[in-house]
């Protein structure tokens, strides 16, 4: 074999092992990612988790319910500013601020419950199974409750219409 056949060879099979080195990186940063469909524990609302800025934020972007009894839009009707207590709970940002903290973590963030109107201190964290555990809490972590999301097998269809 010629010296420059040679060359060429080691330099493809260079450039192929960059390649799939860098997929799977990838592949691997996108696991270990909180972004994008989560149905919460309940699974009466789909979030929608996407960066906002440095940070990452979900917003409620599915509902299996998503009118009330008198066939309405449901809104944020248990939230204590009277103010907001009409504004649509499809769309509505229900957590905020989380930023990483460890591989496969996040803190610093808060989150809202909407049945009752309270927001909470949070963080998150990706399971090996690929579940997200969120825990809300007041003061330390040890004082709070967590909730273990799943992602949903079938595609969602987004109730804001985007």
């Amino acid at each position: 074999m010629k010296p420059n056949r040679f060359i060429a060879k080691i330099i493809v099979f260079g450039c192929l092992a960059l390649g799939l080195s860098l997929a799977s990186a990838n592949l691997a940063r996108a696991q270990n990612s909180p972004a994008g469909w989560w149905l919460d524990q309940s699974q009466r609302a789909g979030i929608l988790i996407a960066p906002c800025g440095a940070d990452l934020c979900g917003r409620i972007a599915w509902l299996r319910v998503p009118l009330n009894s008198a066939g309405q839009p449901k809104t944020d009707i248990h939230n204590n500013n009277p103010a907001l207590q009409t504004r649509p709970l499809c769309g509505l940002q229900m957590i905020g601020g989380f930023t990483p903290d460890a591989p496969g973590t996040w803190s610093g963030g808060w989150i809202y419950d909407a049945e009752n109107g309270n927001t909470y201190k949070s963080t998150m964290h990706l399971t090996a199974d690929g579940r997200l555990r969120v825990r809300g809490y007041i003061g330390l972590p040890l004082f709070g409750k967590s909730q273990i999301w799943t992602r949903p097998h079938t595609a969602l269809q987004n109730c804001t219409g985007k």
